[in-house]
Formats: structure tokens, sequence, C-alpha cells
């Protein structure tokens, strides 16, 4: 079985305008470049590869105000974004989401996909890159929660009406909002992410569904974190 990794930050109730979200977003893919040598030219989506190589975007907080700005990038009071980078068609990564908007239904969020297979999937799928994009994401965004795991560990996890915060992964992140982090059995390690919140990371070789004991840890610290209060559905931020 071929596991894919993401990594995804979410948010609820935060009304913001293009400007402040086009520095948050010009932050983070800033921070991104120095992780991998193919996140340093970003670009919009296209009919072909070769036509959306052509549709490159800079990342600085004007060119991407630009972006949000577009009329099919506007959602509701909010906006749309999504970028992509690689040097191939089967060899890409993609940044999406939607920020701005203080709805207390919809939530807000930053995802980052890198390819399914390849050597910068490989690259992407181990502890300690995946952790920088979360506190990356963190930083840039100040989210309520986050998380990066394998899409087939969520939706083995994923009841049919699944709500962001309510399931753990590999790495889960919890703003103070949410709570303090408990105790957790070794070998998970949690870690201050400057003064926003808290990464729990189940384990620092990579978290694969076809390792009974990743399986098992997970189910453990998920019952933990549960007990404690930090798996709920997003609540709008303070």
């Amino acid at each position: 079985m071929i596991e894919t990794y993401f990594a995804g930050t979410y948010w609820m109730g935060r009304l913001e305008s293009a400007e402040s979200c086009a520095q948050r977003a010009a932050a983070l893919f800033q921070s991104l470049s120095p992780l991998d040598p193919t996140w340093n030219r970003w670009c919009e989506p296209g009919d072909s590869f070769q036509e959306a190589s052509r549709l490159q975007v800079d990342t600085d907080a004007g060119s991407l105000r630009e972006h949000l700005e577009r009329k099919d990038r506007r959602l509701s009071d909010g906006f749309l974004y999504g970028l992509w980078s690689g040097p191939s068609p089967d060899n890409t990564t993609s940044v999406t989401g939607s920020c701005g908007s203080e709805s207390p239904w919809q939530p807000s969020s930053c995802v980052l996909t890198p390819p399914e297979q390849g050597p910068l999937a490989e690259r992407v799928a181990t502890a300690s890159l995946l952790c920088q994009v979360i506190r990356q994401m963190v930083l840039a965004w100040e989210p309520e929660f986050g998380l990066a795991t394998s899409t087939e560990h969520l939706m083995s996890l994923a009841a049919p009406r699944y709500k962001a915060g309510t399931l753990p992964g590999w790495m889960t992140y919890f703003s103070h909002q949410r709570g303090t982090v408990p105790p957790l059995p070794a070998p998970v390690r949690v870690e201050p992410v400057g003064d926003l919140g808290t990464l729990v990371v189940l384990t620092p070789e990579r978290f694969t569904m076809t390792n009974p004991e990743h399986v098992q840890l997970a189910a453990e610290v998920q019952q933990v974190l549960n007990d404690a209060g930090l798996l709920h559905p997003l609540r709008p931020l303070s």
C-alpha cells in the first residue's frame, strides 16, 4: 500500500483583509523556500502542465494580494488561494486553502500536498520536514489546529461527517486556546511552537498504517488527547 502524506492547519471565525492574508501567505512561502529546492517557484493551476508553468506568481505580499483579490478567488467574506510548485507533472507540491472569513461554520485552512511518489514525496514524508512545514504554517497563520499524516491514516479514523479538529495525525498541533497537552507515552514527543501552541509528534520514524505498533500508539494517544478535551470541532478564534 502506498501512503500519501499531507500537512494542514485549520481555524475559524477570523475576519481578515486581503492585505493581512497576503502578508501571512508571503511569510509562509518565504519560510517554505529553504525547506526544499523545488519550493522556490510557485504557479497558478492551468489546463496543462506547460500552460500552468507559465503562470508564475511572485510570493511577495503585494503579488499575493492581487492573487487573492481576483474575482474567481473571492469566497463570501473570505478568499481562496491555490499555488503549485514542481519540475514535472508527477512531481508537484500544492499549497491550497482559504482565509479571511469570520464564518462560524466554514473553516479556513492551509494545506500542503506533496506528490504521491518519487524523490520529493520521500523527502517530505519525514518527521523532520513535516514538523518544519507544520511549524511554519502555524507561525504564518496562527491556526487553532493542525496535523500532518497520511491520507490513509486519516480515512481509517474519519467518520462520514468528519470535522477538522476531531482527529489527530502523525503530527498534531494544538493552539493554547484548546488547552494543555497531557503527558503522553514514549516515543511521543511534545514541543512548543513559539508561544502559540504545542506540537505532538507520535514517532520520529515515518508513520505508516502497515506498522501495527504505529497504529496501536496512534490509538492510545488519540484516547488520551480525547479524554483531555483536546479533540473537538473548531471554534471561532478568540
